[in-house]
């Protein structure tokens, strides 16, 4: 994804029925029914709850799962060196 140029080199690699974003050999980022979504943990949580981000949910034989992703902010889109402060945090 060229929104992450100022974050270096990153790969993509198919999973989850979309792709995951890859810097440095860590998943950092989702593709997921043409959405994008950033990894969550409890040090970037708080970030994405401020800006009221969701999370990726699917169902699973009738059940709705959560991952550790969140949509990732609209900003990104628009200013790679903003996409690169949040990648880093996830």
């Amino acid at each position: 994804m060229s929104e992450f140029a100022e974050l270096g080199q990153t790969n993509t690699r198919h999973m989850f029925g979309g792709h995951g974003l890859y810097y440095d050999g860590i998943m950092f980022g989702l593709v997921a029914d043409d959405q994008f979504y950033l990894k969550v943990d409890d040090t970037n949580r708080a970030d994405f709850e401020a800006l009221g981000l969701t999370t990726f949910e699917y169902n699973k034989n009738g059940k709705v799962m959560t991952m550790s992703y969140c949509h990732a902010p609209e900003e990104i889109y628009d200013y790679p060196e903003v996409a690169a402060v949040w990648a880093r945090k996830s």
